[in-house]
C-alpha cells in the first residue's frame, strides 16, 4: 500500500496491523505531486489509498499505469484505516488487475481495470 498524504496517520497503523506493508508519502521529504506518487506506486506494485479524486483522473481520463486506487470519501480520519482494510480485504483481486474502488458511507463503487483502459 501507499498511502496519500491526505490519509489520516493513523490509518497506515490499522493496515499494518491487518497484515498489511504500507508506505506512506507523509513520511517522504516533500509530496512530489500525484503523478510522481501514482507512478512510484506502479513500479513498486502498490495499492494507491488516498482521499484525492484526481488521482482516479489520472488512471481513467489519462490512462496512467497503477496497481489499483482506493479512494476514501466523506470518511472520518478513524474510519479510514479500518475502510482501506476492509476494501482491500473484499475487493484486492479487482485491486490487483487496476481497478478503482470508491469507498463512501454505505456505499462501494468499484470501476473495473477494463473501464479504466477504455479511451
Amino acid at each position: 500500500m501507499l498511502l496519500d498524504a491526505c490519509v489520516w496517520g493513523g490509518a497506515a497503523g490499522v493496515l499494518k496491523d491487518a497484515g498489511h506493508d504500507v508506505e506512506a508519502v507523509a513520511s517522504w521529504p516533500a509530496d512530489p505531486g500525484d503523478e510522481a506518487i501514482l507512478a512510484r506506486a506502479f513500479e513498486g506494485s502498490q495499492v494507491v489509498v488516498t482521499l484525492d479524486k484526481d488521482f482516479g483522473e489520472l488512471a481513467i481520463v489519462r490512462t496512467v499505469p497503477h496497481h489499483g486506487i482506493v479512494r476514501l470519501v466523506a470518511l472520518s480520519a478513524e474510519a479510514q484505516g479500518p475502510a482501506a482494510v476492509a476494501a482491500l480485504a473484499r475487493y484486492g483481486a479487482d485491486l490487483a488487475r487496476g481497478a478503482v474502488v470508491t469507498v463512501e458511507p454505505g456505499r462501494v463503487r468499484i470501476r473495473p481495470a477494463d473501464a479504466t483502459d477504455a479511451t
